[in-house]
């Protein structure tokens, strides 16, 4: 089979867990509050795994300059921190700053670029290897599951 073809099958699967936000409707608040903490737990945990000891091995193993490498990723974590300030810095919950807070248009758009990175990464994994490819899979469709109930509530919510 193809590494096209396995690329295409993990994203249709990925995106058939992702309805999960849909099984919710039938759940009570207090039930799925208390789920949810799990879940984001094991999304983070899968991912942190995947990168740790699968992507970041293999990035530096194959770099020509492992010191540069390493350096790409400092300079990648420090750009999303500051970029994680940036975006928070108008954030408040006084009762005299009322105003529209737009998250229902920022989830979808942040989902949407969420997506085609994680499409992305995929179709990446899967050029370097087919096991590469389906831990990659693998880990991002475990972190879809509690992204999808989180983003399914900021919706119903706004």
């Amino acid at each position: 089979m193809s590494v096209w073809l396995y690329a295409i099958i993990s994203v249709l699967i990925i995106s058939t867990v992702s309805l999960i936000g849909v099984v919710t409707l039938g759940m009570g608040g207090e039930k799925l509050r208390k789920i949810t903490l799990f879940l984001v737990s094991f999304a983070v945990g899968g991912l942190f795994g995947d990168a740790l000891i699968h992507l970041l091995p293999q990035a530096i193993q194959d770099s020509q300059s492992p010191l540069l490498t390493s350096l790409y990723i400092i300079i990648g974590i420090l750009i999303f921190f500051v970029l994680e300030k940036f975006l928070r810095w108008r954030h408040c919950h006084l009762p005299e700053h009322d105003h529209v807070h737009p998250f229902v248009t920022m989830n979808l758009v942040g989902e949407g670029v969420h997506n085609f990175i994680d499409g992305v990464l995929i179709g990446a994994s899967y050029m370097v290897s087919i096991p590469l490819g389906i831990t990659t899979s693998l880990a991002i469709m475990l972190h879809e599951i509690p992204k999808e109930f989180g983003g399914f509530f900021i919706l119903v919510h706004g």
